[in-house]
């Protein structure tokens, strides 16, 4: 796994591999991350990586939001309760000398705390199929962390309807991964 453009471009990352304790990660593969990064930078919804604060739920091994700032986002707080994924998240800031933008919430993305400052760009990547992403987004709202126009980009094994509060911009599907852009 690698960092697709921008600053950090090339730059390999920390994944997990058949019998590690992380297995049952599941990281957007570079193929999806890149057509996806290619849709939010086409143009369609301006510029959201500038300046961005991005937070990245259900975070794994932190690449969406690496590769966010690697792009020009100013911060990613990233949310992750597993210890195999806290682990490869932290081993991925040191890698890229991001301590200074990036922060790790070993928490669980349903039981956030307040937000110190609300996202302009949210990734969702929760376990598939759970129903745990609505949840997360209820939470997010709840305790601040969604602002006014984010854009949230919500991966899931099937599309997904828009919450309210939230339109749909855009929905593709890359393989058995469907994604869902929502604007809030």
């Amino acid at each position: 796994m690698r960092i697709i453009a921008g600053d950090w471009r090339g730059r390999r990352l920390a994944s997990v591999g058949k019998g590690d304790p992380g297995a049952h990660l599941r990281p957007t593969t570079d193929r999806v991350r890149e057509s996806l990064f290619n849709m939010l930078g086409g143009g369609r919804f301006g510029d959201p990586f500038d300046d961005a604060v991005v937070m990245d739920l259900f975070a794994g091994t932190g690449a969406l939001a690496l590769e966010a700032l690697s792009r020009g986002a100013q911060s990613a707080t990233l949310v992750e309760k597993g210890r195999a994924g806290q682990s490869l998240i932290r081993e991925n800031i040191r890698t890229l000398d991001c301590a200074d933008r990036a922060r790790l919430l070993g928490t669980d993305a349903l039981r956030l705390p307040r937000a110190e400052t609300a996202a302009s760009l949210i990734f969702l990547d929760p376990p598939y199929g759970k129903g745990l992403g609505q949840k997360a987004l209820d939470s997010a709202r709840i305790q601040g962390w969604i602002a006014e126009g984010a854009l949230i980009v919500w991966e899931e094994n099937s599309p997904q309807t828009a919450p309210a509060g939230l339109e749909i911009e855009d929905s593709r599907r890359y393989g058995d991964t469907h994604v869902t852009v929502l604007r809030a």
